[in-house]
């Protein structure tokens, strides 16, 4: 009687904590690749949305065979730092892709990189509590922003 309560919440503590560094992993592979953008790179070397993101899953470590397929990226040039307020691609608990955009901007420009990752979860009840989507994954989401450095073209 007392074993499957046990064994559910022992299961849901372990996913929580794999939740957990996913969200770790990708804040630092964010990072990592944002600085492609941050330092011209991104511009000088002509790289494409689909390279940045491979560029950002490369850094995933255990969770880049995955990547590809679960990460979606909105990198945009933002007007100032506070109240951005960029459009939320989840609409109706589905990735609207369209709304994403990658626009790696000028020298000094303000960019914004939003990353959301879908993170599949096994744990019965877990997937009502934590997801924004009809698929029932957990939606990680990590989103930096900073100045581009004055690069030469």
């Amino acid at each position: 009687m007392v074993a499957a309560p046990f064994f559910f919440m022992m299961f849901a503590v372990m996913e929580l904590g794999l939740i957990f560094v996913v969200d770790s992993v990708l804040e630092n592979a964010t990072q990592g690749a944002s600085r492609l953008i941050r330092t011209g790179r991104a511009d000088t070397e002509n790289i494409s949305a689909t390279d940045f993101k491979t560029a950002l899953c490369s850094r995933m470590g255990l969770f880049a065979d995955d990547c590809e397929s679960r990460a979606s990226i909105d990198v945009r040039v933002i007007p100032q730092f506070r109240n951005a307020n960029p459009p939320d691609p989840i609409v109706d608990g589905e990735m609207d892709e369209d709304a994403l955009t990658y626009l790696p901007g000028d020298p000094g420009s303000l960019v914004l990189i939003r990353v959301w990752y879908m993170q599949p979860l096994i744990t019965p009840f877990m997937s009502q509590a934590m997801s924004r989507l009809g698929s029932g994954d957990a939606v990680i989401t990590v989103a930096t922003a900073f100045r581009n450095e004055p690069y030469d073209e």
